[in-house]
């Protein structure tokens, strides 16, 4: 392995996909308290994934697509194997946008207006013992925005494109989402 395999494994970055120029690293490496804090999370997860084994709950949970240039804003959390999107759980009182728009602050430390938001997929599912109701929100970006990630939830963030993507574990509805750009994207360049 070299020097730069070990630093993409050890220190997580924004990175660019093959398409487009690479973005710089990330200055900050996950420290101590981070690693943790990405402990915490992992049991947290587990503890939650007993819970909902027994109990069955309905979720409802939001991601957000961001897209550039062609390419997809993957996370990658510290409890789970697969990439996903920023996003997370719809809290009380809350709409679906809302949490959408609050998640992509907390996860990646981005803003957007909740107009741009375009809803690309709603579906329910059985998901880890639960039904879990995932709403997916589509942005489309005129520039790559400054992505921070606070090494403990979030432990990587990198523009992938979909074809990348699609080649490494996904969140089972990211996935569609994904093969279905793809789908109309082909069927618009005929």
């Amino acid at each position: 392995m070299t020097n730069e395999e070990r630093s993409l494994k050890s220190e997580p970055m924004l990175k660019s996909g093959p398409t487009v120029e690479s973005e710089p690293a990330l200055k900050s490496a996950p420290t101590l308290v981070d690693r943790g804090f990405q402990l915490a999370y992992v049991g947290a997860y587990r503890l939650m994934r007993a819970y909902w084994k027994v109990r069955h709950p309905t979720t409802h949970g939001t991601l957000v697509a961001m897209w550039n240039s062609g390419d997809v804003l993957l996370v990658r959390n510290s409890y789970v194997p697969y990439y996903s999107l920023p996003g997370g759980y719809v809290r009380r009182g809350e709409t679906p946008k809302e949490a959408a728009l609050r998640e992509l602050k907390e996860e990646v430390g981005v803003s957007a207006p909740s107009e741009q938001l375009d809803l690309v997929l709603e579906e329910t599912n059985e998901w880890e013992g639960k039904r879990d109701h995932v709403l997916i929100f589509s942005i489309e970006l005129s520039s790559r925005p400054t992505v921070n990630v606070d090494h403990r939830e979030v432990i990587e963030a990198a523009w992938w494109s979909p074809e990348r993507a699609l080649a490494v574990t996904l969140f089972p509805p990211l996935r569609r989402v994904i093969e279905r750009r793809i789908a109309r994207n082909g069927e618009e360049a005929r």
